[in-house]
């Protein structure tokens, strides 16, 4: 038998062999934390370390299954081909070693399986053929090596989507982004610019911010997988261009959602079109993931309109935005989600002297290491008028729940913005490895290089298959909060340790501030807060898959 047969005839057992463990571990958890055959929240909160574990291992898990259904789709297209073979090898055994020894929660913290007494469990995963076989051939330096060197022939992992539409959308924003924005991404970054005004415009032309939004209201009602798409060649651009359309995407999502027919009517065009810049105005100085404590008060006046009263922080592209999806409390003597609504809320675009020229509006930006191209602001809102038609649905105290229903897309989103990130990083190193030379031969020669370069290939790859599985899970209209947070939750680490590795091929130049490195390292950085941190990415999957027992 080939290795290529028995790569293919193990692929198609190890995502059942994964899975029953995953369930061996979600039932360990349970008898933590769900006792009554449901989650108690004191319990989940003692044993948040085992229910983070369990959010971990089922990512993992999901990856795994990711992987494999990508490598089957290509077989039986004839298109397997060496590259793809190699980093699948590479991936699968990575993660099946983390399973069974240990998965990195963070820079510092390891879930290991005898935590919940699974220790046996795992070494018995560990000891099926076929997630043997891969843990074997994934460890060995010659599949590393191999990769690297179908690389260099030219063999990259093939990039379809198995679907020419979605196929040629990719070519033409790859284009577009390599010729406006990837070499002028570290000057603005720099010099801490706004995107171009010019640039912006091109991008709507190009329907980036329709992407999603049905045809009939102007979009390109293309989906999902189409956004993650668009956002991930942007990204690998640069993470600002990428990000551009994150307001547009949750501003149409709520109004597609909640909004009323004339919301939608009036709003929906002009966002498809680049007309109207929205910016989520949610986070708040004491409140960043406890939505639940905001103080921002929209009062109704006796003419019909809304009175707000606040502050607002963390505001991204909040002066050049026309439009704000601004969630305020509403009920009297309310303190948790049920008086919060939303609204959208109009406003003038500021300019470099005046940013936020509004009456009862007023802000300033706060400098950040990177993520920049939109800039970070604080806003402050003192009797800020919102017109009666504002409030979305026409309706109050349901603005938490129309939020939590714009999630899903928004962190899929992100973690295609992540996986645009982690190809960035492996493309910077990649040319940095070839390019120089040590002891007489290219950096990418010595095999810890080598390593490093094959590993950020095949886990770029895993995190883009799973991120392209929940906005499928998200296209067939199936609720996907836990998938989308697996999604995020993997990319954003694989985009960080993509940068982070990166970095470290360039060595001291990597710490220069005129090599690219530099800033795709600070923009990586912040996959792993926003739109959710790692931590509440972990808590949302974790008690999520504890309901699900």
């Amino acid at each position: 038998m080939s290795s290529s047969d028995e790569c293919l005839q193990h692929l198609r057992s190890v995502t059942a062999e994964t899975r029953a463990y995953d369930g061996q571990v979600r039932s360990a958890v349970a008898a933590l934390c769900a006792p009554g055959g449901r989650a108690d929240a004191h319990l989940v909160q003692e044993h948040q370390r085992a229910v983070h574990g369990l959010a971990w291992v089922a990512t993992t898990v999901e990856a795994i299954a990711s992987a494999v259904r990508w490598g089957e789709r290509l077989a039986g297209q004839g298109r397997l081909r060496q590259g793809e073979e190699l980093a699948l090898t590479l991936a699968i055994g990575e993660y099946l070693a983390q399973l069974v020894g240990g998965i990195p929660m963070s820079q510092n913290e390891v879930f290991r399986p005898g935590e919940i007494g699974l220790g046996a469990a795992a070494q018995a995963l560990a000891a099926r053929a076929s997630v043997r076989w891969f843990i074997d051939h994934g460890s060995r330096a010659q599949t590393r090596r191999a990769l690297v060197e179908a690389w260099l022939q030219g063999q990259q992992v093939a990039e379809t989507s198995f679907d020419d539409d979605l196929d040629q959308v990719r070519a033409q924003f790859r284009r577009f982004a390599e010729r406006e924005i990837t070499p002028r991404a570290q000057a603005w970054h720099l010099a801490d610019d706004l995107i171009p005004d010019e640039v912006v415009r091109q991008l709507a032309e190009l329907g980036t911010f329709g992407v999603s939004i049905p045809s009939e209201y102007g979009g390109m009602g293309l989906g999902k997988r189409a956004m993650c798409i668009v956002t991930e060649e942007l990204s690998r651009a640069w993470i600002a261009a990428g990000s551009l359309g994150t307001r547009s995407e949750i501003a149409a999502d709520l109004i597609l959602g909640g909004g009323t027919a004339e919301q939608k009517a009036h709003w929906l065009p002009r966002i498809a079109s680049g007309e109207v810049l929205p910016t989520a105005v949610f986070t708040e100085p004491d409140a960043g993931s406890d939505l639940g404590s905001l103080r921002t008060r929209a009062t109704p006046q006796a003419d019909g309109t809304w009175r707000i009263d606040g502050n607002k922080t963390w505001i991204t592209h909040a002066s050049r935005s026309d439009l704000m999806t601004l969630m305020a409390r509403t009920e009297p003597g309310s303190s948790d989600y049920s008086g919060l609504s939303m609204f959208l809320a109009p406003k003038p675009r500021g300019t470099a002297d005046q940013p936020f020229p509004a009456p009862g509006l007023s802000g300033g930006d706060i400098p950040v290491l990177g993520y920049r191209g939109m800039r970070e602001y604080e806003i402050a809102f003192d009797g800020f008028e919102v017109p009666a038609q504002g409030l979305l649905g026409g309706v109050r105290g349901q603005g938490f729940r129309q939020l939590m229903q714009t999630f899903e897309a928004a962190r899929i989103q992100t973690a295609a913005r992540a996986v645009g990130v982690a190809w960035r990083a492996f493309d910077l190193a990649w040319r940095y490895a070839n390019d120089r030379r040590q002891f007489g031969q290219p950096l990418s020669a010595f095999p810890r290089v080598a390593d490093k370069l094959a590993m950020m290939i095949a886990e770029t790859v895993v995190a883009r298959e799973l991120t392209h599985f929940a906005a499928e899970r998200k296209e067939q209209r199936a609720r996907c909060d836990i998938e989308a947070g697996m999604a995020k939750l993997l990319a954003a680490r694989v985009a960080w340790s993509n940068a982070d590795t990166s970095l470290q091929i360039h060595g001291g130049n990597g710490y220069a501030l005129e090599f690219e490195i530099s800033r795709v390292l600070c923009d990586a950085r912040i996959l792993n807060i926003f739109e959710g941190a790692a931590e509440i990415q972990a808590q949302v999957i974790g008690r999520g898959l504890l309901g699900r027992t």
